[in-house]
């Protein structure tokens, strides 16, 4: 049953993201007006997260999100088929200096991002690095026939998917020569059980992971933050910035005020592009 569905998709991922934008509208009148996909959810975290804005405001980027959200889905469907061609058309990078001013310097890469749409559009970035091997860090879905094919998804443009549990280990094993980079979505809300620590995040208190910052301070990696923006439909472009220590080296979770810093700003300026669905802030008062 798995093989068939998955046939299915496929062939749907061939046509035309302009015909998959059709499924989207439908999605969107759906989820919108009809299903109320996690609609409480979504609006709590607008409004603490926007206390300034008023409630106009919060509806109308509440609808645009669904928009937003609803592309997203069809163009990762998109991906199981999508040509690197198409890719570069479709995501546009600029300063992209930074990963030679890195690899000059002999340091492994950790690229961060959050979950800005669209994210999966980052399995493209590969060539844009010029790095030789590049793992992309995934939480494993239990299903596994379909975390095989998602994994050849994100596969398919010369990274290498690996699970976040076993990333710790790969990365503190290969050498820290500038011939290999990490690429992380971040901004995950830690389980129960994982959370250690804490930000002020988009006007609340927010458990977060620290893990990253742990590996990139104790391997002396490079880091870069992904900015993303939606141009328009279809259309993405990302801006990498290299995050550097105030002083001479990275304090402890320094990195992850930085990357949260960056993150938020970017949130600000166009908050209809993030992942409001999620229960972001369930753990925030332990």
């Amino acid at each position: 049953m798995n093989a068939i569905f998955y046939f299915i998709i496929y062939q749907i991922s061939r046509l035309p993201l302009g015909i998959l934008y059709l499924f989207a509208d439908f999605l969107f009148f759906m989820l919108y007006t009809i299903i109320g996909y996690r609609r409480k959810v979504i609006r709590i975290n607008l409004e603490n997260s926007f206390p300034e804005k008023s409630k106009e405001e919060i509806r109308t980027i509440h609808r645009k999100f669904y928009r937003n959200f609803c592309d997203y889905l069809v163009e990762t469907l998109k991906t199981f088929s999508i040509s690197q061609d198409e890719l570069d058309k479709r995501h546009t990078y600029s300063n992209s200096e930074v990963f030679e001013e890195i690899k000059a310097e002999k340091k492994n890469l950790m690229f961060m991002a959050g979950h800005v749409f669209n994210w999966e559009w980052y399995v493209g970035t590969a060539k844009i690095m010029g790095i030789e091997n590049t793992v992309a860090v995934y939480h494993k879905i239990k299903n596994p026939f379909w975390n095989d094919k998602i994994n050849a998804m994100r596969g398919k443009f010369g990274t290498v998917p690996m699970d976040m549990k076993d990333v710790l280990r790969h990365i503190m094993k290969v050498p820290n020569d500038g011939n290999h980079s990490f690429l992380f979505v971040a901004d995950q809300s830690p389980k129960q059980s994982a959370v250690h620590y804490f930000i002020e995040f988009l006007n609340q208190r927010t458990p977060v992971f620290n893990g990253f910052d742990k590996i990139a301070r104790k391997k002396n990696m490079g880091v870069i933050y992904a900015k993303t923006v939606k141009v328009k439909r279809g259309y993405y472009h990302t801006t990498f910035i290299r995050l550097e220590p105030k002083n001479e080296q990275f304090e402890e979770n320094e990195i992850v005020h930085q990357f949260f810093g960056h993150l938020e700003k970017t949130i600000q300026e166009h908050p209809d592009n993030w992942l409001w669905s999620h229960k972001r802030w369930k753990y925030a008062n332990l």
